[in-house]
């Protein structure tokens, strides 16, 4: 059998293995190929499971304590207000293209999360992702090298890196845009792997994470809001035949008995029952005080907490970070050291405790980030929230009698994360071992590294499938 000599990683945002491997796999037949020829099964993501970090854990093989990346918005100290977005600035670790770029291996990334701004260059070419500001905009450089982008412009106008406002009840609107970003997207990587040298290729596709969000209650009859016989019924499926076509015209263009073909997910999808308001329990619970009465609903306002009063707060999304008001970290902490673990583990407990609305229990659980990371770098939470198993999500609003919400305080949203992705691996070279559950996103660049030739780093965290 040929050695392989290149690697092709497709990767894509929030696919569902359970969509992929039990009910539409038949309907996806250039993934099925791949997954007849090679190995497949379930990937484990990072704790939490959001795009940002996960991608960069995946790449980096590092935790997001490592990493000192929690989600999109990450406290840049220890104040209360100062929140930083995790752009490429972010991450100090070295991912799969620096790595090999080391030994001049060449990389075409596109779309990988953290990867805007671009801090250095790169052995190869680059296009930045949906943290990009503005495509259109000459003085925001989204590619390496600079004029790059006037080859992408000349092939489809106006690159899309995301659908912005993708959380919207216009839902055709919608549905067209993520079908002309997805289409941009493929076309210009077509275009650079016929046209650019390439040792390693790795592209994150956007859509399938925005149209779980945007339409997920219109598959899912058991979802709440499912309407019988609404329009947009087939979205998700008929968009997975897409992105699989787009992946068989893709490999069309690639030696696949020199190339390693991966496809792979991040983190999965599930239907999301609602949100808890985080900051309105712990009020309710005595743990959080403002300063004049909420009596209406509204976000959460750092400004009116009275934090002389208050021992923790939280902040909103698909999982909820829990921070304590720790005297002597915190500008006006009024937990002692000596206490923080005992109110710590109050809280958790108490967390763990709350039940549904129907009053069953949630299943929530809570995590203390020095027990789950390498290390902890920083402004961790002091405690990682997963509620209801991620089928509810952290909500910011207080001034409610309730602290359930069927609502989203961030635009119309259907669908959570699942802690577990997926991934396909394909060579003629690799034993085609079937169905493989059980490897986690830490084990893909240990992989890929091993199937380029190049070391694995000793500080990776995850470990060679071969």
């Amino acid at each position: 059998m040929p050695p392989i000599e290149k690697v092709a990683v497709f990767g894509l945002d929030c696919c569902e293995p359970s969509l992929v491997f039990e009910q539409w796999t038949d309907h996806l037949p250039n993934i099925k190929r791949l997954m007849d020829t090679g190995t497949y099964g379930t990937l484990k993501s990072c704790m939490p499971p959001i795009t940002v970090p996960a991608w960069s854990c995946m790449t980096s093989s590092k935790d997001p304590g490592t990493l000192g990346i929690y989600g999109f918005r990450n406290r840049a100290d220890h104040s209360y207000s100062k929140l930083m977005i995790a752009t490429a600035l972010a991450v100090k670790e070295p991912r799969l293209w620096d790595i090999i770029g080391r030994v001049g291996k060449r990389s075409i990334i596109v779309g990988h999360p953290g990867t805007y701004p671009i801090t250095k260059p790169i052995v190869g070419q680059m296009i930045t992702s949906f943290l990009t500001p503005d495509t259109k905009d000459p003085k925001i450089t989204y590619t390496y090298p600079p004029a790059l982008r006037h080859e992408i412009e000349e092939l489809v106008g106006e690159y899309l890196v995301d659908v912005r406002g993708f959380r919207t009840d216009n839902k055709q609107w919608l549905l067209d845009e993520i079908h002309l970003m997805t289409e941009k997207r493929f076309k210009v990587v077509r275009h650079l792997l016929a046209e650019k040298p390439w040792d390693l290729f790795f592209m994150v596709e956007m859509g399938t994470d925005r149209i779980h969000h945007g339409f997920w209650s219109h598959m899912d009859e058991s979802h709440h809001r499912h309407e019988a016989g609404n329009p947009f019924k087939n979205a998700i499926f008929e968009y997975y035949k897409y992105v699989d076509s787009e992946i068989g015209k893709t490999l069309e263009g690639i030696d696949l008995e020199r190339t390693a073909v991966w496809v792979v997910s991040d983190h999965g999808a599930k239907s999301m029952t609602g949100g808890v308001l985080f900051n309105q329990w712990l009020m309710n619970e005595g743990f959080l005080r403002f300063k004049t009465p909420v009596d209406a609903r509204r976000k959460f306002n750092v400004d009116e907490v009275d934090w002389t009063k208050t021992k923790a707060w939280g902040e909103g999304g698909y999982y909820g970070r829990l921070f304590l008001n720790v005297e002597g970290r915190e500008p006006q902490g009024t937990v002692k050291s000596a206490d923080y673990e005992a109110v710590r583990d109050e809280l958790a407990a108490k967390i763990e405790a709350i039940c549904d609305h129907e009053g069953r229990p949630m299943g929530n659980k809570c995590y203390k980030p020095e027990e789950i990371y390498d290390r902890v770098n920083r402004v961790a939470p002091d405690l990682l929230v997963i509620f209801g198993d991620l089928r509810w999500r952290s909500v910011g609003w207080v001034g409610s009698d309730s602290i359930y919400t069927f609502d989203n305080d961030t635009g119309p949203d259907d669908a959570n994360h699942a802690q577990l992705g997926m991934y396909v691996l394909s060579h003629p070279s690799l034993p085609a071992k079937g169905r493989v559950d059980g490897p986690t996103l830490y084990d893909v660049a240990p992989t890929i590294l091993t199937q380029l030739g190049v070391d694995v780093p000793a500080d990776m965290k995850g470990r060679s499938l071969h």
